[in-house]
C-alpha cells in the first residue's frame, strides 16, 4: 500500500477548513432547536392511529412504517432500544455515527434528524419531552446483565438477533442501537455518567418516518441503569399518520446537514 505524505502546510490547511466547517455547524445549531416538548403528551386523534403496541419488559417488537407515518414512544420509567432499516433495501440502515458527525452533536432531541448509512434521513424527531437519549453506548448484552441476581434475563443484543432472524436478516445487519430515555452524559474526564434527573415519568418522543422503514424495539434495561433489580417496565408504541410536513418544517431546515439529507431522500425517490 502506498502512503501519501502530506506537507505540514497541507495538513494545517485541511485542519483549518475542518475547524471552520465545525464552527459554522456549532454556531448555527443551538439557534435553531426548540425547548423540549411539554408534558403531558397531547392526545393523538383516534382517526390517525394505525396501531398501538405495549412491549412487555424484556421483550422486542418490530413494525413497518410508511413515509409520513410516525411513532410515539412513551416511557414508563425505563429506556427502550431502537434500530431501523429501509423497507425497500435493508442493507440501508440506521447510522448513528453519521447522525452524530454531520449534526456536530450526540444530543438527539426535537428538531434533529436520524440518518441512514446512505446519507438519507430516516426519522425526524418531531416531539421529545426529555432529550435524554443515548447514541454512544449501545444496548444491553448477556455480559452486562450478569450484574443481576436472576440469571434468566433477556438483553437487547440477543433480542435484536432474534428480531433480525424473523426479518430474514443476520447479526451483521443489525446497526448501532439508539437507546431512548437513557440519560447518559459524558463528563469532563470522558467517562459515561447516568443522569436520572433528566428523565420524567411521562416522557415521550415522536419519530416521523421520512422513508418506508422497518423499525425494531427492545425493551431491556440500559447497561448503565443503576437499578440493581431487573424489572423493565412496559413501553407503549403508537403508530399513527403524522400531519403533513410543511416546507419550513423545523427538522428539514434546522441545519444545513439535515437539508442535504432531505435532498438525498428526494433524489433517491425521483
Amino acid at each position: 500500500m502506498t502512503h501519501v505524505r502530506r506537507s505540514p502546510e497541507e495538513i494545517a490547511a485541511n485542519r483549518a477548513r475542518y475547524e471552520e466547517h465545525q464552527r459554522k455547524g456549532l454556531d448555527f445549531a443551538p439557534k435553531a432547536l426548540p425547548q423540549p416538548s411539554p408534558l403531558p403528551a397531547p392526545a393523538i386523534e383516534p382517526a390517525r392511529i394505525v396501531h398501538e403496541e405495549a412491549i412487555p419488559g424484556g421483550w422486542y417488537w418490530s413494525t413497518r412504517l410508511l413515509a409520513g407515518e410516525a411513532v410515539r414512544i412513551r416511557s414508563a420509567g425505563g429506556s427502550v432500544a431502537l434500530v431501523a432499516w429501509s423497507a425497500a433495501d435493508p442493507s440501508e440502515r440506521l447510522n448513528l455515527p453519521d447522525t452524530v458527525k454531520v449534526q456536530w452533536t450526540t444530543a438527539i432531541g426535537k428538531g434533529r434528524v436520524i440518518f441512514s448509512d446512505m446519507g438519507r434521513v430516516m426519522f425526524s424527531v418531531t416531539e421529545d419531552s426529555s432529550g435524554a437519549h443515548d447514541c454512544l453506548m449501545g444496548g444491553s448484552t448477556a455480559a452486562t446483565n450478569r450484574r443481576y441476581a436472576d440469571a434468566a434475563t433477556r438483553n437487547t443484543r440477543d433480542n435484536f438477533a432474534l428480531l433480525a432472524g424473523k426479518l430474514g436478516l443476520q447479526r451483521r445487519d443489525i446497526p448501532a442501537v439508539l437507546s431512548l430515555f437513557a440519560p447518559v452524559r459524558v463528563d469532563e474526564e470522558g467517562a459515561f455518567r447516568w443522569r436520572p434527573e433528566l428523565l420524567q415519568a411521562e416522557d415521550y418522543v415522536e419519530l416521523r418516518a421520512e422513508m418506508d422503514l422497518v423499525v425494531g424495539f427492545s425493551n431491556c434495561p440500559h447497561p448503565l441503569d443503576p437499578d440493581p433489580d431487573y424489572r423493565p417496565r412496559p413501553v407503549t408504541v403508537t403508530r399513527f399518520r403524522a400531519p403533513e410536513a410543511e416546507a419550513e418544517d423545523l427538522c428539514r431546515t434546522a441545519t444545513p446537514e439535515a437539508a442535504r439529507g432531505f435532498e438525498n431522500n428526494a433524489f433517491a425517490a425521483a
